[in-house]
């Protein structure tokens, strides 16, 4: 993994965009992987972080055509998985249904490199550990994160992932209370944001804007993707990103 400004174009065509979000969200959840002492699992066709049964397990596909072999790998890793199974396909082309998981789509947004507002909010680049446990604990509710709960510190978001290349995590806060996180990570050349929650208690308020705009700073100069729900895409095509296309994503039952 490399961090920093390079050379590397905007993906123009579909196909482009899928293997940059897949290398990417690679990246991202080797550094998560990694910051929490998880195996990672580096295959030409997929990545696995491999966790426990709360943190589960990440399949990254990254390639268009699995072979056979891969395939299976895959398909036991899944089977052995200690916790909950979450997959994340940006071609679209892998088949994970024999192992009853759901799936969904979500697009890959992507936005060139250009100014950024100021956001409205304060927006501090994360430090301390009590400023990471609170974006970690914004995250787990605002996602949802119930495989979390009871709350444990660091066990989302350890203090090795900030030291992990490329990664910061950032707190947006409102009259001082922390309202929002996210994190961004850079990597060959490309950055990518992950986790852009808010405090159920601070929703409508802007804050996911100033969390988005606070943390861009840093990464104006750079193409920048992003896999969006449903909810966030509005965001981001305000800042600028734009659909790509479609993301497959599975998760087991």
């Amino acid at each position: 993994m490399t961090t920093g400004s390079t050379s590397i174009d905007q993906p123009t065509t579909p196909a482009q965009a899928a293997t940059g979000q897949a290398r990417h969200s690679a990246a991202f959840w080797t550094a998560i992987g990694r910051s929490r002492g998880h195996e990672v699992i580096r295959r030409r066709g997929f990545v696995a972080a491999c966790g426990d049964e709360r943190a589960g397990t990440r399949i990254l596909i990254q390639e268009p055509d699995l072979d056979p072999g891969e395939l299976a790998e895959l398909s036991e890793l899944a089977r052995q998985a200690a916790g909950p199974v979450n997959a994340e396909d940006p071609f679209g082309s892998t088949d994970l249904s024999h192992l009853g998981m759901r799936n969904w789509q979500m697009p890959i947004m992507l936005r060139p490199p250009g100014p950024v507002g100021e956001p409205a909010l304060d927006v501090i680049r994360v430090r301390r550990p009590e400023d990471l446990q609170a974006a970690e604990r914004i995250v787990i509710e605002g996602f949802e994160l119930t495989g979390f709960e009871p709350y444990r510190p660091g066990e989302l978001f350890p203090m090795a992932l900030i030291g992990q290349p490329g990664v910061d995590v950032f707190l947006a806060l409102c009259d001082g209370v922390a309202a929002g996180a996210c994190v961004s990570i850079v990597d060959d050349g490309v950055g990518g944001h992950y986790w852009v929650g808010t405090s159920p208690a601070f929703r409508s308020r802007g804050v996911g804007r100033a969390v988005m705009l606070g943390s861009l700073a840093h990464l104006a100069e750079l193409p920048l993707t992003l896999t969006a729900s449903k909810l966030g895409r509005p965001l981001y095509e305000s800042l600028g990103y734009t659909a790509a296309t479609p993301s497959t994503w599975w998760a087991s039952l």
